[in-house]
């Protein structure tokens, strides 16, 4: 059987990545700082999987990252929250931040269960792993006081998760509910993340299970109508259909069974993780800054004002030495100038002296080198007059001998 590809790219929006006047979508950091443990350590891991999509979801953290470390390819990839996890003696911290100028929200996390403990205490606990693909839609509830800490917290909590068109949202898309519900009495915000799902109303579960799955387990039962007819089946949380709990659906839905124009009534299961958030302060910058708000530390005006004075006056410092460091960096950058031109017009003298010499002993070697052949040619005319003479004596030893063995005299054979 040949294997069928699968292709794990994410595709791209061309409509939205091309234009620049798109709606940016918010992505995040979601990481830890320090020493937290493995439990915390898993937290941080539950967080991702709710920011998912548009979060680092396979973030690498070494002990050697600080924050602006982080804060350096923030912008590379668009990032616009962090979300970090501290541990200290006195328990676990959460801060919500913006990048890259802040503001900061600190809060102290009193208790928190992840995702696996929220499903070991479900009887049947389901799969979630399509649900991740689109980002959560967002609910605030009970943020209704006019202090400012409560709307800078609405803003933030809202900038975290994409802003929803109702016109143009798909009904596919509404996977995942994040809750956030605070409690004016005790300060104290709940953390809650949920899946959505639909049911058809007015059938019991045994009919639901035939409708939506293929084949049910009818292994108990001798006939498929004692399957359907058995009583006692019915929870009392499954027979809850009100009015209110009922809804027409607008578009398809996710599942075989849920079209368009069909009553359904929705169903919340949760995923987790699950964290009880009270805030502690809010800073102006990222993690530094002006404390705007505090929960236990509570300012005098005067008090405000000389940390306003001191603030200001550490601005004003701060000014001065980077205006000296640049000052003291172009010096150096004259200084390394002038030496490079300096040991650049030596070199070239240098080099100059060196290349009359090298022409100097060039020429004595092409001297010496016309010497050499003047005495080579002299030898070999001298060889060559040697060799001339040995020919003439041959070639007269010969003459006489061949006159000999003729009788003749050797002056008739000269011409």
């Amino acid at each position: 059987m040949a294997r069928k590809k699968r292709r794990t790219h994410v595709k791209v929006d061309e409509t939205t990545a091309n234009n620049p006047n798109a709606q940016k979508i918010p992505k995040s950091f979601v990481f830890k700082s320090g020493h937290v443990g493995k439990s915390v350590e898993a937290l941080v891991r539950d967080v991702r999987r709710v920011m998912e999509p548009h979060t680092a979801i396979r973030l690498k953290e070494r002990k050697s990252n600080r924050l602006k470390d982080f804060v350096a390819i923030a912008g590379q990839f668009g990032i616009t929250q962090f979300l970090i996890f501290t541990r200290t003696d006195n328990g676990t911290n959460f801060r919500l931040t913006r990048t890259p100028r802040g503001p900061t929200l600190c809060f102290k996390v009193l208790k928190y269960s992840l995702i696996r403990d929220v499903l070991a205490s479900q009887i049947n606990p389901l799969s979630f792993g399509s649900k991740f693909h689109t980002p959560p839609l967002l609910v605030l509830n009970n943020f209704d006081g006019e202090e400012n800490h409560l709307k800078l917290m609405i803003t933030m909590f809202q900038s975290m998760f994409p802003s929803i068109n109702v016109n143009k949202i798909q009904l596919a898309d509404a996977r995942r509910v994040v809750l956030f519900n605070y409690n004016p009495d005790t300060k104290i915000i709940d953390f809650r993340h949920y899946s959505i799902g639909v049911k058809p109303i007015g059938i019991t579960k045994s009919v639901r299970k035939i409708i939506t799955s293929n084949v049910p387990d009818l292994h108990e039962y001798r006939d498929i109508s004692e399957f359907v007819l058995r009583d006692g089946h019915i929870s009392e949380s499954e027979a809850e259909s009100g009015v209110e709990a009922t809804v027409t659906l607008a578009q398809d839905f996710v599942g075989k069974i849920n079209k368009k124009s069909d009553q359904r009534a929705i169903k919340l299961i949760e995923i987790g993780p699950r964290m009880e958030l009270q805030l502690v302060k809010i800073q102006s910058g990222l993690c530094d800054g002006e404390v705007l708000f505090h929960e236990f530390n509570k300012k005098t005006p005067a008090e405000i004002k000389s940390m306003e004075r001191e603030r200001q006056k550490k601005k004003q410092e701060a000014a001065l030495r980077r205006k000296e460091q640049e000052k003291n960096v172009e010096r150096k950058k004259a200084e390394r100038e002038a030496h490079r031109l300096a040991t650049s017009g030596r070199a070239i003298s240098e080099s100059k002296d060196e290349e009359i010499e090298d022409d100097d002993e060039d020429s004595k070697d092409e001297d010496n080198y016309n010497e050499d052949e003047d005495e080579d040619e002299d030898e070999e005319d001298d060889d060559d007059d040697d060799d001339d003479d040995e020919k003439d004596e041959e070639q007269h030893e010969q003459q006489q001998s061949s006159a000999d063995e003729m009788d003749l005299d050797p002056k008739y054979l000269e011409n």
